[in-house]
């Protein structure tokens, strides 16, 4: 693979047709400049936080009163608020459209598919305010949902935005304990359930887990119908009504707007919880409106009417920023179930069914395609897709190389990550600059983001912790039950004074990208050299014979080793020839630090419910200690494969 070249470069034609090109070119008229290329805007982005802002605010069209003040103690982290004046509502903003045209489109794997206008949206939306206000619900109390990714699901998070509700989410295959952990916290006033849900092919009931819950929150129930009987869910569950019988009573109309501050809260998400209780992180409607109108409009290039698709869950943040596509005007296109099923083409033969412009997943979902060997490029027309994204866990060069060779030749390729932490990202893609193999494209408008070295100094092309120097507007309100600030301060300010660390391994390339190497709480120690997982997994995951890998560092001797957990291909085993294979090719891809003590095979590798190994977790395990919250992952009875074992006492 030549990586002197880029995978794709944006024609000039690509270019100048971009909202981002659109809004270069407004920045240049506004205040007399002469920018050409992203470096220099993203640098201007960043010197002129209260022009970027502004600017954007106006050129996306956001709907409320903008206030005389864009940014109020700026220099203070904890301190900085966006927009001190500003009044708007975030579902007024998303609701902008009306008319038949397609809202929402929905597949529930190959049972269920449904068709949302706008009208159609509106009217629902209306209803549900009104069901909420008759149960008593406003400004700031919770709604807590526990759903599969579906229009209802969609409309019932509107609703509650409506009114200055905040809502909360997690997907039906959470645990009740999982479920608990997270919506116990926060006292909801109304809880929303499915009555049952796809997955794989099989129906999956969920009456048992929605009565445990909905007793232990002591809160009023909603039960949507999805895949099961709604009625007789909500007949077992005290002080439940249908959907279908919570908006009987009320006629459409339009949809009334609180008007509320900037910061006013409008989400809380929880951290994946694997190490213990679920930290609940509130985000506010203006910073997370004017994030995610930044992202799809200028870094993703939406236009109204484009068809957005993400592969996500509803306790995933990807979730929230799929909603916020309906402020650009696109058509959102939902998806809960099995990516596999019925088989390995169905997201594909969704994008060519319904022409998605922008198609977004996971990097293990663009692995486990790799290697299911299909090539939707030879059996799919893919000619609307314009942008993919991927984002979850560091995609692999060999994952970037997969696209172009095996989906699309022409396509932008935006790795991304941020987080659950900022509801969005630090770093993506943007339609200015070629993709290089391996590379996150850049940092993202309007946000300082750099790598820093233990003594708190920039560093290029070596690896450090991934920092944010300056405030943005969708940094959390702050942490939920945390009246002093002190859990928040403690997530992402102690490291340095008055600078958020995010908890990424990362590096600048030569290109000005960006490499992500794992987590930095799971970064790997071994003679006091920090080695990021993820540059361990690039080498072994693309053996055939390995399915999955997850390594450690195991505390042992006065230091730490390395150790390596491989799930196989079927039919696979660990012979003394595949550990050296695995070890030579680690030895050879990325260095003889990085070859691990110890090489086990396991049967299965814990991962939380969006797909993301949970390194920590198994170190835990590993060094015998507990884990605080199980209920976080999708396989917990996975864990129980890594204790005990006798290879890691010798």
């Amino acid at each position: 693979m030549n990586d002197t070249v880029p995978l794709w470069t944006p024609s000039r034609e690509f270019i100048e047709k971009s909202p981002m090109y659109a809004f270069m070119q407004r920045c240049n008229e506004a205040f007399g400049l002469s920018l050409q290329d992203y470096a220099g805007l993203h640098a201007w982005s960043i010197a002129e936080r209260e022009h970027f802002w502004s600017t954007l605010w106006d050129f996306c069209g956001v709907r409320g009163e903008r206030g005389e003040r864009v940014l109020a103690d700026g220099d203070l982290m904890l301190k900085a608020r966006f927009f001190p004046d500003a009044r708007l509502n975030f579902a007024e903003n998303l609701l902008r459209n009306s008319g038949e045209g397609d809202a929402l489109i929905f597949r529930g794997e190959d049972k269920v598919q449904d068709r949302w206008s706008w009208n159609r949206l509106h009217e629902t939306v209306s209803k549900l305010q009104q069901a909420y206000r008759a149960l008593g619900i406003g400004e700031g109390d919770r709604i807590a949902a526990m759903m599969p990714n579906m229009p209802e699901t969609i409309a019932c998070m509107l609703a509650a935005a409506s009114i200055g509700a905040i809502w909360s989410s997690c997907s039906p295959d959470f645990g009740d304990q999982g479920v608990l952990d997270r919506f116990g916290q926060i006292g909801p006033k109304l809880f929303i359930a499915c009555d049952a849900y796809w997955y794989n092919g099989k129906l999956q009931d969920v009456s048992a887990k929605v009565a445990t819950v909905a007793a232990n929150l002591q809160a009023p129930s909603m039960i949507v119908h999805y895949a099961g009987n709604a009625d007789a869910v909500a007949a077992a569950v005290t002080d439940a009504r249908t959907f279908d019988a919570m908006i009987a009573p009320y006629q459409a109309k339009p949809v009334e707007f609180a008007q509320l501050p900037f910061a006013h809260p409008l989400y809380i998400l929880f951290s994946s919880g694997t190490t213990g209780v679920p930290k609940c992180i509130v985000h506010s409607a203006g910073g997370t409106l004017l994030q995610h109108l930044k992202e799809h409009r200028l870094h993703c290039g939406i236009e109204p009417g484009d068809k957005l698709f993400y592969f996500t869950t509803c306790g995933w943040m990807m979730w929230n920023w799929l909603a916020s596509g309906l402020a650009a005007g696109a058509t959102l296109c939902l998806f809960d179930g099995s990516p596999f099923a019925p088989d390995g083409n169905v997201l594909f033969d969704y994008a060519e069914a319904e022409k998605f412009a922008v198609f977004g997943t996971s990097a293990k979902y663009i692995d486990a395609v790799r290697k299911s060997g299909l090539t939707p490029r030879s059996s799919h027309d893919l000619s609307s897709l314009r942008l993919m994204t991927s984002t979850g866990s560091p995609l692999s060069p060999e994952g970037f190389t997969f696209v172009y060779e095996g989906i699309k030749e022409d396509i932008q390729l935006a790795s991304i990550s941020g987080g659950t932490d900022i509801v969005s990202c630090f770093v993506l893609g943007n339609p200015l600059q070629p993709v290089w193999r391996g590379e996150i494209q850049g940092a993202g408008l309007g946000l300082a983001v750099d790598v820093w070295n233990d003594d708190a100094k920039p560093v290029r092309q070596e690896k450090g912790e991934l920092v944010c120097t300056k405030a943005f507007p969708s940094m959390p309100v702050g942490f939920w039950n945390d009246a002093d600030g002190a859990k928040y301060r403690a997530a992402y300010f102690e490291r340095f004074d008055n600078i958020w660390c995010h908890g990424d391994f990362a590096e600048w390339t030569e290109h000005g990208g960006l490499v992500i190497h794992g987590r930095s709480d799971a970064t790997l120690n071994p003679g006091g050299v920090r080695i990021g997982t993820a540059e361990i997994y690039n080498q072994v995951e693309q053996m055939e014979e390995v399915a999955e890998a997850l390594c450690i560092g195991q505390d042992w001797d006065d230091d730490v080793r390395v150790v390596l957990f491989v799930r196989l291909a079927p039919g696979v085993t660990l012979s003394e020839d595949l550990a050296k294979a695995i070890k030579n090719r680690i030895r050879t891809g990325a260095s003889p630090r990085h070859v691990p003590a110890k090489i086990i095979a396991v049967a299965d590798i814990p991962r939380t419910k969006s797909g993301k190994i949970v390194e920590l977790a198994v170190r835990e395990v590993v060094h015998g200690r507990p884990v605080k919250n199980k209920e976080a992952l999708a396989n917990p009875e996975a864990l129980e494969l890594f204790a005990g074992l006798a290879e890691l006492n010798v």
